[in-house]
C-alpha cells in the first residue's frame, strides 16, 4: 500500500482558481520599476511605494519561501530611498488563506512567522495591507503587523486555528486584543468564525472598507494617500485595546467559564484565553514568548493531530473513484416520497439548496401532514428570530404536492423516504420507473436494505442509487452515497454534487447490511448491549461515552431516535442470527412495554411531561436484573476506562472490517462517517485515526482478551491482524481510490 496523501496548505478557504490580475495600465500610477523576485513574493516600486506580491497558488499559504520573500521586501523597501511606504498584496482570489499546514511538527525553517511579522511591524516606513479574499489565520497576523489594512468586499477575516486545535501562534493573541479589546478577539479566536468586510471594519480590524474587488489598486491608492498625508508608522502592538483593564478582565473571566462549559475536553481554547491574559498583564514581548510556549504544547497535543486528520479527511472523501471519471447529472427540480419526519427533512434541505420540491404522499391527509411538517421547521426559525415570513413564504412557493406519482414527471432526481420495509420500498420504485422521464435518478433513503434488490426490481437498475440522510435531514451533515453494482457512475457523481448544493459531507459507501455507519453502530451498540448485561447499568455507559466526547451515549442515541427502529431491524434479523452468538434481550422487554424512547416519554429514561433530557428509570434497572437472572449472569463492575476500552474496540474492529470489504474506501471514509454522522468526538479524530493514536497493537491486544469471554463476537478483523503484523496503520492506507 502507498502512504497516504501529502497534505496540502491550510486551506481555511478552499483554494479557487486563479483570475486574471488587473494590469498596471489600468492604474493612474507612474511606470512601475522592474520588479525584483524571491520565490513566490515579488516586489517592485511603483511610484514611491513598493508593492509586494504574494504569489503561492492555490491559496498563498505561508510557506517558508513566502516568509523568506516577505523578509526580503521589507528590508528592500527600507533599503529603498526612493520608497515611501510599502503595500503586501495577494496575487489570484486570496490574501493569505493561512499557514503551510506541512511544516507543522517539522524542524523549524527560518525566518519563522512571528519573526516575519515582527519584522513588518518595526517597519520604519507605513506598511499597508490590501486585503481581498481569505485573510485567515496567519495570513491575518500578516495584516495584522501592518500599519494600515483595507479590506476589499470579498475579504473574509479570521483566526481559525481552535478546528485544528492550535492557537494563532505569530502573535494574533497578543497583537488583535490591543487592536478591537478582549471580547472580540476572543469571540473570533474561540469560534473560529470568518468575519466579513463590513464586520472588519466595525470591530476595527481595518481602518477601510474598498468598494471594489481589486484590492491591489485601490490599495495603491490607499498607500499613496497615507503618504501624501505623511502618516505616521502605526504599531498594532501599541494599540489601545487592553485601556479598559476592568472591562477586559471580565471579558476575559466571563469567556473562560463559557469556554469550560462548552469545550469540555478540549485542550487549544483554554491556551487561546490563557495567551489572550498574558496579552492583558504583560508586556508585548513577554506576551509573545508566552503564545509561543502555548503554541508548543498545542502542536505537541494529540488533540492537535487529530484535528488536522479531520480537516483533511473531510476533503479526501470528495475524491471517490465516480467523481472523477463521470459528469455529474443535471439537477434543477426534486421529488421527494413520503412526508414524514424524514422525508420533510429531505425536502426542507432540498429547499433550502433552492431547488423546486414536489412531494408525493398516499392521500391529501398524509400530504396535508407532510406539508405541515415543512412547515414547523420554517416556523421553528421565524420564532427564533433567524427567517422572516416573507422568506419563508418564497421558499414554500417552490414547494408542491400530490397524491399522484405522475407529479414526478419531469424532475431530475427522486428520494424515496417511506417505511423501511422491502415490499414497499419495491412498490414505490415500481411506479418511479413507471412514470419518471429518461436519466432522472431513482434515489432510496433505506437505512439498512439491499439496495442492489430494491434496483434488480425495476427496468432501469442503472439510475439507482442509496443516499443515506440522518435525522433532522436539514440539519445533519453526513450523507453516505450508497452505490449499487449496477448503477451508473454520473449517478454517482450527481450524488456529490447534490451533497454540495446541500452543503453536506459526502462518504461513498458500498452495499451491505447497514452500509458504513450503521452497521459499524450495530456491532459497538451490542459491545454495549453486553456491558449493560454483565453488570454496567446504560447509565454508566452513556456516562463513559459522553465523558470520552461524544455528546451523547448510545442508550440516550437509542431513545432519540425511537427504540421500536432498532426494535424492527432486530425481528428482520432474528431468522438469520447465529443461534450460538450471544443475545441481550433487554430493549425487547423495553420495547414490548410499549417504551420508545422520548416520543412516548420512556425508553432506557424517563422523560416526564415530554422533558428533552431523561432521567435514569428504577423500573428498567429492574428488568435489567431480571434478564441477568433469566441469562444465568452475575454482575460485575465496569471502570469508565474499561467500558471504553471495550467500546472503541468493537468500533475499530468493525471499521477494519467495513474497510477490507470495500464497503468504505478508505479509514478515512469510515473517519468522516463517524464524525459527521455519529457525534465522534472530532479532536479525536474518527474512530480509526484513534485506534492509529492508541496503537492497532494495543487495540489488538484487547480484542484477543476480550475473545477469551466471547470468541464469537469478538473475532479479530483480517485486516487489523495484517497491519499489526506488517507494523502499519490505517493511515497508510488513506491514498485517494
Amino acid at each position: 500500500m502507498q502512504g497516504s496523501p501529502e497534505p496540502r496548505p491550510l486551506d481555511f478557504a478552499r483554494g479557487l482558481p486563479r483570475k486574471q490580475e488587473t494590469s498596471d495600465t489600468h492604474m493612474a500610477t507612474p511606470t512601475p520599476r522592474p520588479s525584483t523576485s524571491n520565490g513566490p513574493v515579488t516586489f517592485q516600486r511603483q511610484g514611491d511605494v513598493c508593492v509586494v506580491t504574494i504569489d503561492n497558488p492555490p491559496v498563498n499559504a505561508l510557506g517558508v519561501d513566502v516568509r523568506r520573500g516577505l523578509a526580503a521586501a521589507i528590508d528592500a523597501a527600507e533599503a529603498d530611498s526612493g520608497a515611501k511606504a510599502v503595500l503586501i498584496v495577494g496575487a489570484g482570489r486570496n490574501f493569505i488563506a493561512g499557514a503551510d499546514i506541512r511544516e507543522f511538527g517539522q524542524a523549524p525553517q527560518q525566518p519563522s512567522l512571528p519573526e516575519v511579522c515582527l519584522k513588518i511591524e518595526n517597519c520604519t516606513k507605513p506598511v499597508i495591507a490590501a486585503i481581498h479574499g481569505a485573510a485567515l489565520g496567519g495570513g491575518l497576523e500578516i495584516a495584522l503587523s501592518a500599519h494600515y489594512r483595507l479590506a476589499a468586499p470579498t475579504a473574509k477575516l479570521g483566526l481559525p486555528e481552535v478546528a485544528l486545535g492550535l492557537l494563532p501562534g505569530s502573535g494574533g493573541t497578543q497583537r488583535a486584543p490591543r487592536l478591537i479589546g478582549v471580547k472580540p478577539a476572543l469571540e473570533l479566536m474561540l469560534s473560529g468564525r470568518h468575519a466579513g468586510a463590513k464586520e472588519a471594519l466595525s470591530l476595527g480590524l481595518v481602518d477601510r472598507l474598498g468598494t471594489e474587488a481589486d484590492a491591489r489598486a485601490e490599495g495603491l491608492a490607499y498607500a499613496q494617500e497615507r503618504v501624501a498625508a505623511n502618516a505616521p508608522v502605526r504599531r498594532t502592538r501599541e494599540a489601545t485595546g487592553l485601556a479598559d483593564k476592568d472591562a477586559a478582565r471580565a471579558a476575559l473571566d466571563a469567556a473562560r467559564a463559557d469556554t469550560a462549559k462548552k469545550s469540555r475536553g478540549l485542550f487549544s481554547p483554554m491556551k487561546i484565553i490563557e495567551a489572550v491574559e498574558g496579552a492583558l498583564t504583560l508586556p508585548f514581548d513577554e506576551g509573545m514568548a508566552l503564545e509561543r510556549q502555548l503554541f508548543l504544547q498545542c502542536i505537541d497535543s494529540p488533540q492537535r493531530a487529530g484535528l488536522i486528520h479531520a480537516f483533511f479527511a473531510e476533503r479526501e472523501v470528495l475524491k471517490a473513484p465516480e467523481t472523477r471519471s463521470a459528469t455529474p447529472r443535471a439537477l434543477t427540480s426534486a421529488g421527494i416520497v413520503g412526508g414524514g419526519t424524514m422525508g420533510a427533512g429531505i425536502a426542507v434541505a432540498m429547499l433550502d439548496a433552492g431547488l423546486p420540491v414536489t412531494m408525493v404522499e398516499r392521500d391529501d391527509t398524509q400530504l396535508a401532514r407532510g406539508r405541515a411538517n415543512v412547515e414547523k421547521v420554517y416556523d421553528g426559525l421565524i420564532a427564533k428570530g433567524r427567517m422572516t415570513p416573507e422568506a419563508k413564504a418564497a421558499v414554500m412557493a417552490r414547494f408542491s404536492g400530490s397524491t399522484s406519482y405522475d407529479a414526478f414527471a419531469n424532475v431530475d432526481i427522486v428520494v424515496e423516504a417511506v417505511f423501511e420495509e422491502m415490499g414497499v420500498k419495491k412498490a414505490v420504485f415500481a411506479e418511479l420507473d413507471r412514470v419518471c422521464k429518461k436519466g432522472a435518478v431513482l434515489a432510496t433513503n433505506t437505512s439498512y436494505l439491499d439496495i442492489d434488490e430494491i434496483a434488480a426490481s425495476i427496468s432501469r437498475p442503472q439510475d439507482v442509487v442509496g443516499l443515506h440522510f440522518f435525522s433532522p435531514a436539514n440539519i445533519m451533515k453526513l450523507l453516505e452515497i450508497v452505490v449499487p453494482a449496477k448503477v451508473s457512475a454520473d449517478v454517482v457523481a450527481t450524488g456529490f454534487e447534490l451533497a454540495k448544493k446541500l452543503k453536506k459531507v459526502p462518504v461513498r459507501a458500498g452495499v451491505c447490511d447497514g452500509f458504513i455507519g450503521n452497521r459499524i453502530l450495530a456491532v459497538y451498540r451490542q459491545a454495549a448491549d453486553h456491558m449493560m448485561e454483565d453488570g454496567a447499568s446504560p447509565y454508566d455507559i452513556d456516562a463513559a461515552v459522553r465523558n470520552f466526547g461524544y455528546p451523547m451515549g448510545p442508550f440516550q442515541v437509542s431513545d432519540l431516535a425511537g427504540g421500536d427502529i432498532g426494535w424492527a431491524t432486530r425481528k428482520r434479523k432474528a431468522a438469520t442470527r447465529d443461534p450460538q452468538a450471544r443475545y441481550v434481550q433487554v430493549a425487547d422487554r423495553i420495547c414490548e412495554r410499549g417504551w420508545f424512547g422520548q416520543k412516548t416519554q420512556r425508553g432506557y429514561y424517563l422523560y416526564p411531561e415530554g422533558a428533552r433530557t431523561g432521567v435514569p428509570d428504577p423500573e428498567v434497572l429492574a428488568i435489567i436484573d431480571a434478564e441477568r437472572v433469566r441469562a444465568g449472569i452475575t454482575p460485575r463492575t465496569f471502570t469508565e476506562e474499561e467500558i471504553m476500552r471495550r467500546y472503541m474496540a468493537a468500533m475499530v474492529n468493525e471499521g477494519a472490517n467495513v474497510v477490507l470489504q470495500r464497503i468504505a474506501l478508505r479509514p478515512l471514509d469510515v473517519d468522516v462517517t463517524f464524525l459527521y454522522g455519529y457525534g465522534f468526538p472530532r479532536h479525536r479524530g474518527g474512530p480509526m485515526k484513534y485506534a492509529d493514536t492508541v496503537g492497532l497493537p494495543k487495540v489488538l491486544a484487547d480484542i484477543r482478551e476480550f475473545a477469551k469471554e466471547d470468541p464469537i463476537f469478538w473475532k479479530p478483523s483480517p485486516l487489523l491482524v495484517e497491519l499489526v503484523e506488517r507494523g502499519a496503520d490505517f493511515a497508510s492506507l488513506n491514498q485517494s481510490e
